[in-house]
């Protein structure tokens, strides 16, 4: 499965439906929407309802436990947060979600993984740089991936994949809010495309 993580960050839940739809076509197995999206749990249900058997769908931006017991509600898996908060982590564990917390330095990558989270998502990844996942990576269990969110696109799979990169959230590159399905659908592709060459590539 391809690992990456569309993330769609306000998107309305009139659209939710018709852009799931091209996303999945495009090859996308991941979708998140962020909590600061206009009415999320109304979206997360209907993309889990339509296509929980074909993905895994979810919440970003996910701040407080009780924002995971709402997810858990919808039917929705992933739970996917900016930072590390051990209570997220918790509460997700404890609701059978699958938490993909934010981490930045060496500290919050450890202290996240010993809270249980089995994904780490290095946040903004603009920031960090190749070289900062590289050095992360050098020192990270083999068996925590670790996603490269914030900077990382069709344009430079290739630099972050090599640095150690195991996947990838996709945001405003691929969705933003009042972009249709057709819109979205070119973009999708084309990232895909490029995740793909660069998966050759790296192999």
């Amino acid at each position: 499965m391809r690992k990456l993580v569309a993330i769609l960050r306000g998107l309305p839940p009139r659209d939710a439906l018709p852009v799931g739809e091209v996303l999945i076509a495009a090859g996308f197995r991941m979708i998140e929407v962020p909590l600061n999206s206009p009415d999320p749990f109304d979206s997360i249900a209907a993309l889990v309802k339509r296509f929980g058997q074909d993905a895994e769908i979810g919440a970003g931006t996910v701040l407080a436990a009780e924002q995971a017991g709402r997810l858990a509600d919808t039917g929705g898996r992933l739970c996917v947060s900016p930072n590390f908060d051990a209570d997220v982590v918790a509460a997700a564990l404890r609701l059978g979600l699958r938490p993909m917390p934010g981490v930045f330095t060496a500290s919050e990558c450890f202290a996240a993984i010993k809270a249980g989270a089995r994904d780490l998502k290095l946040f903004p990844v603009s920031v960090a740089g190749p070289g900062g996942l590289k050095a992360l990576k050098a020192v990270l269990p083999k068996e925590v991936p670790v996603w490269a969110v914030g900077g990382a696109g069709a344009e430079n799979f290739a630099e972050w994949i090599d640095a150690g990169a195991d996947g990838f959230g996709i945001g405003t590159a691929l969705y933003r809010p009042g972009d249709d399905a057709a819109t979205v659908r070119r973009k999708a592709e084309t990232i895909v495309a490029a995740y793909d060459a660069a998966m050759s590539h790296s192999d």
